[in-house]
């Protein structure tokens, strides 16, 4: 009995260094979402990742509303008459 509650007390006093360290901080931010300050530099690459990504769905969807135009454009053309043979 004496050797359990020995046990169970280095287990516990073990375990409460562990998490009051780096390990136990790490975890508390993964806890709270955050992943700890952010790199300056990468977000504003990321901010110029967004606009350029933007600025292609916008030139994506101005290209298929033509694509549509010319497909409906290329729809409503009648078909040509074939030549007419001499008799």
């Amino acid at each position: 009995m004496i050797t359990g509650i020995l046990v169970m007390g280095a287990l516990s006093w073990g375990l409460v260094n562990i998490f009051r360290g780096p390990v136990g901080q790490a975890l508390a931010k993964r806890i709270h979402g955050g992943h700890g300050d952010p790199n300056p530099e990468l977000a504003t690459e990321l901010f110029d990742l967004k606009t350029q990504v933007e600025g292609l769905q916008q030139r994506l969807a101005e290209t298929e509303e033509r694509l549509d135009f010319s497909e409906r454009l290329l729809a409503n053309r009648p078909e040509p008459s074939p030549p007419e043979t001499p008799r």
